[in-house]
C-alpha cells in the first residue's frame, strides 16, 4: 500500500513558528521535521494550521512536496489555547473548502494534539472519504493533571473527555515513548494493537558535537567556568524551579565553584514586568535565592543555534515532572553533551542503569545538586558518562523515524480498505 499524499493537522501551533518569530516546543519541531522527511521520500504533505498572523501568506511552500496552509479560524492573531476550541468549526469548514476547491484527496490523515484530532474527526465525517485518521497526542491531559500544582495548571474535563474519545475513534495512535504507550493503554483504554511507540527524530546533521571553545566563542560566552543549560518551554511541569533550588544548594556546598546556569526558552525581549507568569515566578525565585549573577534567561533560540548552546554546556538538565519524550535531551545527546533528566521522561529509557548520574528524580533538588556537582568537579566522570551518548540517539535519525511512521500509515490504510 503506497502512501502518496498525507494530510496533517496542527491546529493550535504552526510548524513554522520558529521561523515566524514565535515560541516553539517539541511538537513544532516534530511536525516540521517529519513533514520534511516524508516530502524527501516523494510524499505530498499538506499541514493545515490556524492562521495567527494576517500578514503571513496563507500558503507557504516549504519544499517541492510539502506546504503549510494557514487556515482562517477566528481572529488571525494568537489566542489562548483553552479558547481555541470555539474556532474549530470554522477551521474544519475552511479546511474542507480548501480540499474541495483544489480537488484534493489524501491517503491518510495525521493529527497532532487533541484539538487537531477533534478537527480531524469532523473533516473525515464531512468529506466522507475513506481515509484513516492517526493521532499523536504529544502530551496527555491525565498525566499533566497528575503533576499539576494547583487548579489553574490542570487541564479541563473537556480535554480529557476528548482524548478518551479520540483514542477510541482513531485508526491508530502514535505515542512518542513506551511510557506514553503504556499510559494510553492502561489509563485511556487503548487497544493493545492500536498504539505504536515511535520516538521523535533528531536531525543528526544539525545536532553534532562542536568544540566547546568554538561554541562559546560563537555565542559570546566569555566565561571559562562551568555552564549548566536548560532548554525548553517555560512552564511549571518543566521543573525549572527545582533546578534553581539545586543550583543554590550546589553553590552553597561549593562556594569556589565557577558555574552559571543559562535558561533557553520563553520571550524575554520585553521588560520583566511583561514576561509570562512562569518567567516572572522564576525571576522572583532567582532573586530570593540570591542567584541573580549566576542565572541567565537567554530567551527562545532558533534551532540552528541550539547545537552551539548544547556544545557550550558542561551539562544539560531536563528536570521535568512529566515529559512524553524529551527532544531537547535527545538533541543534547546528539551533540555529545552530558545530560541529567528525570526518570519520568520518555527518553530515560535510552539511558543505561549504570549511568545513574544521568537520571534524577522529580522535585529532588538535593539529589540533582549532587549529580551536577559530581559531573562538574570530576572531568573524568563527566567524560565517562557522556561517552557514547551520540551513539544512543543514532537510531533516531529522521529518516529512520519517518520510515517507521510510513509503515504505520500503510498498515492503517490497508486495514481500513479491508473493512
Amino acid at each position: 500500500m503506497t502512501i502518496r499524499r498525507v494530510l496533517m493537522i496542527s491546529f493550535h501551533t504552526c510548524p513554522l513558528a520558529s521561523q515566524e518569530g514565535k515560541e516553539t516546543g517539541g511538537m513544532n519541531v516534530y511536525v516540521l521535521e517529519l513533514a520534511k522527511q516524508l516530502s524527501r521520500q516523494g510524499i505530498e504533505v499538506d499541514v493545515f494550521t490556524r492562521s495567527q498572523d494576517e500578514e503571513q501568506p496563507h500558503i507557504v511552500q516549504v519544499d517541492e512536496h510539502f506546504r503549510v496552509v494557514h487556515t482562517v479560524a477566528g481572529p488571525e492573531a494568537p489566542v489562548p489555547k483553552k479558547q481555541l476550541i470555539e474556532y474549530l468549526p470554522e477551521f474544519v469548514s475552511n479546511v474542507q473548502s480548501f480540499i474541495n476547491d483544489h480537488a484534493l484527496s489524501y491517503d491518510v490523515m495525521h493529527c497532532h494534539y487533541y484539538l487537531s484530532g477533534l478537527a480531524g474527526l469532523n473533516i473525515v465525517q464531512a468529506s466522507g472519504a475513506k481515509m484513516p485518521m492517526l493521532m499523536t497526542f504529544h502530551t496527555l491531559a491525565l498525566m499533566k493533571n497528575l503533576v499539576a500544582r494547583d487548579e489553574l495548571e490542570k487541564e479541563e474535563k473537556a480535554r480529557i473527555d476528548a482524548e478518551f474519545h479520540l483514542v477510541q475513534c482513531a485508526d491508530a495512535v502514535i505515542a512518542t515513548s513506551k511510557s506514553d504507550k503504556d499510559y494510553l493503554r492502561y489509563l485511556y483504554g487503548a487497544g493493545i494493537d492500536k498504539v505504536h511507540a515511535v520516538p521523535p527524530g533528531v536531525d543528526l546533521d544539525l545536532f553534532r558535537p562542536i568544540d566547546q571553545n568554538v561554541a562559546r566563542a560563537k555565542l559570546g560566552i566569555d566565561t571559562d567556568g562551568h555552564l549548566i543549560l536548560f532548554c525548553g518551554r517555560i512552564e511549571p511541569l518543566k521543573g525549572i524551579d527545582a533546578l534553581l533550588y539545586a543550583m543554590k544548594i550546589m553553590v552553597e556546598r561549593q562556594p569556589s565553584l565557577d558555574v552559571c546556569l543559562w535558561i533557553i526558552g520563553g520571550d524575554v525581549s520585553q521588560p520583566p514586568a511583561q514576561w509570562s507568569k512562569e518567567l516572572q515566578k522564576l525571576e522572583r525565585l532567582r532573586h530570593t535565592l540570591n542567584l541573580s549573577s549566576l542565572v541567565h534567561f537567554a530567551g527562545q533560540q532558533l534551532q540552528e543555534v541550539l547545537p552551539y548552546y548544547y556544545s557550550a554546556a558542561d551539562v544539560v538538565v531536563m528536570p521535568s515532572h512529566y515529559e512524553s519524550f524529551g527532544m531537547a535531551a535527545a538533541e543534547a545527546m546528539a551533540c555529545g553533551a552530558p545530560i541529567i533528566t528525570t526518570n519520568v521522561a520518555g527518553i530515560s529509557s535510552l539511558i543505561e542503569e549504570e549511568q545513574d548520574l544521568l537520571l534524577t528524580s522529580v522535585n529532588n533538588p538535593l539529589l540533582l545538586a549532587t549529580q551536577m556537582e559530581t559531573l562538574l568537579t570530576d572531568p573524568g566522570k563527566r567524560q565517562q558518562v557522556s561517552s557514547g551518548l551520540r551513539e544512543k540517539v543514532a537510531g533516531l535519525a529522521w529518516t529512520n523515524i519517518a520510515d517507521q511512521i510510513v509503515t504505520i500509515y500503510e498498515e492503517a490504510k490497508h486495514a481500513l480498505d479491508r473493512k
